[in-house]
């Protein structure tokens, strides 16, 4: 098959090509625009001014990742995943963690039929294409290792047997920074999982009028239509993947990661997974922007949501002034 290009997306200059895509009818470029258009906007009309947010989760679910939204009550988390549920013809399923939550409360459990004389398998909300997992940190330890396999793999195993979740699978959870009473912190394991992380923030005076004006005028999150399928997604997904990044650029990446190993003000530096997980949402952000390269603005951005969750800081110091301070300090390329 010959290559294909998706056009300008409105920024990037370069088309981007679809070399030997595994898709038997891909969509035509024009269309595959449209619909990033539409999913865009489609969440700007539920969760008003975040367009910085809504780019975060776009390239976290085209990257392949999962998204950890801290911030606190009452800000839209739990509508914005639901709209991107909605938005995509997903499946959605809410998770609400407490702690008398059990890890078969996730991933399903066997059910003996007397019927049937067997067990028959009763899947959790894990089965889904968008997961909200909301509040994580007040499951306890145990429960939050339910979805270690879930996210890295795309699959659970219960007694010995693995069963995989729809594609594509993601997942967005939620905790708030703030209250800490009954909550038990993610080990460093689960939040690695994440491709990133990101805060909503209380909207401004105007978006909150915004809102009220919405709310006013009749405009409801039960009237967003799906603007995109799941195929499509997956789709996206390839394409974001066949983005180049320039050898001189993987250095870049490598060199800010390595950065937090050695860094006296660091205990625990980013792991490798963080260091393909920088790449990918490189790539993704760099599809969204209308390239099919990435450039060292997009590693800037993504840094700091992509690197300052995974490690932990020494003597309670911010992890992003400390992840800030090394990015000034690593030329770029």
């Amino acid at each position: 098959m010959g290559t294909m290009y998706l056009g300008n997306l409105g920024i990037g200059k370069n088309p981007i090509p679809i070399p030997h895509s595994p898709f038997p009818t891909p969509h035509s470029p024009h269309r595959m625009r449209e619909k990033i258009d539409a999913l865009t906007q489609n969440l700007a009309l539920s969760i008003v001014g975040k367009s910085e947010a809504i780019r975060l989760v776009l390239v976290a679910l085209l990257g392949g990742g999962h998204a950890l939204l801290e911030d606190v009550p009452g800000v839209g988390k739990t509508l914005l995943a639901k709209s991107l549920a909605r938005s995509v013809d997903g499946k959605f399923q809410r998770l609400q963690c407490t702690p008398d939550l059990l890890p078969t409360d996730i991933t399903g459990t066997n059910i003996w039929n007397p019927k049937s004389g067997e067990f028959t398998f009763l899947p959790g909300p894990v089965f889904a294409n968008v997961l909200l997992t909301d509040e994580i940190n007040r499951a306890t330890p145990r429960t939050q290792s339910a979805l270690l396999e879930v996210m890295e793999e795309h699959q659970v195993t219960v007694d010995g047997v693995s069963r995989a979740v729809p594609q594509p699978f993601f997942v967005i959870a939620t905790q708030n920074p703030i209250e800490y009473q009954g909550t038990f912190p993610l080990p460093e394991a689960q939040m690695d999982r994440f491709m990133l992380s990101l805060s909503l923030g209380y909207p401004s005076e105007a978006e909150e009028l915004q809102m009220l004006q919405n709310l006013q005028n009749g405009v409801k999150f039960v009237d967003l239509q799906p603007c995109i399928t799941l195929a499509e997604v997956q789709e996206l997904r390839y394409l974001c993947s066949q983005v180049k990044v320039a050898t001189s650029l993987q250095q870049y990446i490598l060199e800010l990661v390595r950065a937090t190993r050695h860094d006296e003000e660091i205990a625990l530096g980013v792991s490798p997974r963080g260091t393909l997980a920088l790449q990918r949402a490189a790539k993704a952000l760099a599809f969204l922007l209308g390239r099919d390269y990435a450039i060292p603005d997009d590693v800037k951005f993504l840094v700091p949501h992509v690197l300052c969750h995974r490690l932990i800081p020494r003597g309670g110091r911010n992890a992003r002034t400390v992840v800030e301070r090394l990015l000034r300090s690593v030329s770029i390329p």
